[in-house]
């Protein structure tokens, strides 16, 4: 793989997605398709097993279901249509992303409780433990990269927890599928929720969700929207070979199927996953060297994902960082934490070590000169 911008591309995306794609992905864009070809359907069936066979081992026990719209449309579409009415669900917060979820649990109207912790803070399982001693809690729901900040949330001892305590799991997995290894059935995971345009290295257009059949199945007639119904998302496909109930957008869909092949040929999980961690240890190390201290520490805990930096000083001005980067080839992303000066880079997509250190070279050149 070649990892020189062409021309059609004047800069990288180091952004935790959409992010920049290979030229063979965005190839298969360029010809139309038909929703109702049966090698179009066929294609589906092809990536939906290709899903689940990438989240477990346990192919049986799980389905893969994919829908319309960004990743956020997945996430609402699996809190609106798995919470039953009597239902209760726990969300766990220490992001925006988290918080957006709680916000769509309001909206729907679900009976919500919110454990908020602040973004830089990893959720603490005793204190998850005993507000999981609520019965009437049924569902609880976690992101598992939050890149506001890039941290990994402990998802497995969580969902230890959930399961000890017989509740649904639900997990936005959205920044950390196809780039960190995981087992849905080993993390006791009912729902992982995804999307084509970012550690898959497909371009936006949907989202899908890996979820254990015996979960989906009990959720007939519980969805709270037509267009956003989970469950019959997944029975039309089950029932018609891969068929979408609405208009599918086929050009995301190929380049989807593409961007899956090209993760096969790399090495599947592990290898991306040990890609993307080599260029996280590389951008922190260099840019702590150039003054700019991380945000979370280089633990367990630090993503591969995307790496959240701090000011190096209070005069510090980033839209001049981001232009000067920017025409050197590269677009970064401003802070997301509500009380930090900083911003993020991420390094994940079609971006390499030889990427990361152009990079380095340009911010080296930027601190000299300011």
């Amino acid at each position: 793989m070649n990892a020189k911008i062409e021309l059609d591309n004047p800069y990288l995306l180091l952004t935790p997605g959409p992010l920049s794609t290979s030229k063979g992905v965005r190839q298969a864009m360029q010809r139309d398709w038909c929703t109702w070809d049966q090698e179009y359907n066929q294609l589906v069936q092809d990536i939906r097993q290709r899903l689940v066979a990438l989240a477990t081992t346990q192919v049986d026990d799980y389905s893969a279901v994919l829908m319309q719209g960004s990743g956020s449309f997945s996430v609402e579409a699996v809190l609106g249509t798995c919470v039953p009415e009597a239902g209760k669900i726990l969300i766990i917060n220490n992001g925006a992303y988290g918080a957006r979820m709680v916000q769509m649990a309001k909206r729907l109207k679900l009976n919500v409780v919110e454990l908020a912790y602040p973004e830089t803070q990893v959720p603490e399982l005793d204190e998850i433990a005993q507000v999981l001693s609520d019965t009437q809690i049924t569902h609880v729901a976690c992101v598992h990269c939050e890149t506001t900040t890039g941290m990994l949330n402990p998802i497995e001892e969580i969902g230890a927890l959930v399961k000890a305590h017989n509740k649904v799991w639900i997990v936005d997995g959205m920044s950390s599928f196809g780039g960190v290894p995981l087992d849905v059935a080993e993390c006791k995971i009912d729902f992982l929720i995804s999307s084509a345009n970012k550690c898959i290295q497909g371009v936006p257009g949907f989202g899908f969700v890996i979820a254990k059949r015996q979960e989906l199945e009990q959720c007939q007639g519980q969805a709270r929207s037509v267009s956003l119904d989970l469950y019959d998302q997944w029975f039309t496909m089950e029932q018609q070979q891969g068929k979408w109930r609405f208009t599918s957008p086929t050009h995301v869909v190929h380049a989807f199927h593409h961007a899956l092949l090209e993760l096969e040929q790399e090495g599947g999980v592990t290898a991306r996953h040990q890609r993307y961690l080599t260029s996280q240890k590389t951008l922190a190390q260099g840019m702590q060297a150039l003054g700019f201290n991380c945000v979370i520490a280089q633990n367990q805990y630090q993503s591969p994902i995307i790496t959240t930096f701090l000011y190096p000083e209070d005069d510090f001005s980033f839209q001049a960082f981001y232009q000067h980067l920017k025409s050197t080839g590269f677009v970064i992303y401003p802070g997301k934490i509500s009380d930090l000066a900083c911003f993020r880079i991420g390094n994940i997509g079609e971006v390499y070590l030889e990427d990361i250190e152009r990079l380095l070279q340009a911010v080296a050149r930027y601190r000299a000169n300011v």
